[in-house]
């Protein structure tokens, strides 16, 4: 099952770089895959340098439940690593500091459903004895 698996993948690979009509279409596309490779190593590489393996991993598990509040916490974490206002590793505490402080500059989003009545809706006016 697994062979199959693997000699469908390579199939599909062998297809994907043929379609690149030939004018270095797959190259291209491989150039691009590696320079997003690059960043998100190197992306990954700061916040090891950043953060304490307790905060990493909780950052982890935030992840896996909302993969967009974990990236802005990381954008945040590298913006105040970079511009030099971190001096230690990030202790997971200091993460969760950091959580509520962001949870709670979030604006709740509010939905308002307004109903409009239709011009025969005289439901109104009944009154039941």
């Amino acid at each position: 099952m697994d062979d199959e698996l693997e000699q469908i993948r390579k199939a599909r690979l062998e297809q994907l770089k043929s379609s690149g009509g030939g004018k270095g279409g797959g190259q291209q596309a491989d150039q691009e895959q590696q320079k997003r490779q690059q960043q998100a190593d190197a992306r990954r590489s700061m916040l090891d340098q950043i953060l304490h393996p307790e905060a990493a991993d909780r950052l982890g598990r935030i992840r896996m439940v909302k993969e967009s509040r974990a990236t802005e916490i990381e954008n945040r974490l590298l913006m105040l690593a970079q511009s030099g206002q971190l001096r230690q590793k990030v202790t997971e505490e200091q993460l969760k500091e950091l959580l509520n402080a962001v949870a709670d500059n979030k604006e709740e989003e509010k939905i308002v459903v307004s109903r409009r009545k239709a011009w025969d809706d005289d439901d109104d006016l009944w009154t039941y004895n």
